[in-house]
């Protein structure tokens, strides 16, 4: 099984997004999410799409990187300019992408449909790509 890291700024909804898309539709594949800092709660509009699409898990929550560190990933993916710009070196060598995501935080619901499917359409080829 290979295993990915998604981080982001608060893990509150870019990241949780895409945890829960690569968790259901790719095969073989583990993903964790993590941000550079920690919100409080899930983005409940995220909590809802989530839902909605049958993919939601209670395990999903906000947590900061530093979690991860000693667990071995074969591919972290920045979804947001700040966390690229704020990645921290891990322990061993590990591939990185960006593939950089609008955050809806504020917006209607239907943004968040629209990143549900920009995220299926544009970061699960990647991902794929990345780990062959």
């Amino acid at each position: 099984m290979k295993k990915v890291l998604l981080i982001c700024t608060g893990n509150s909804c870019r990241s949780i997004i895409a945890e829960a898309l690569i968790n259901a539709k790719i095969f073989g594949v583990e993903a964790k999410s993590a941000g550079v800092h920690i919100n409080e709660e899930v983005n409940p509009l995220a909590k809802k799409l989530l839902e909605s699409k049958g993919i939601w898990k209670d395990e999903y929550h906000s947590k900061t990187i530093d979690k991860f560190f000693n667990e071995h990933f074969d591919l972290l993916v920045t979804l947001c300019d700040y966390s690229y710009e704020s990645c921290p070196i891990f322990p061993r060598p590990i591939t990185k992408i960006h593939v950089g995501f609008t955050d809806p935080d504020g917006e209607p619901y239907k943004i968040y449909e629209e990143l549900y499917k920009e995220m299926e359409y544009e970061l699960l080829p990647r991902i794929k790509k990345a780990l062959r």
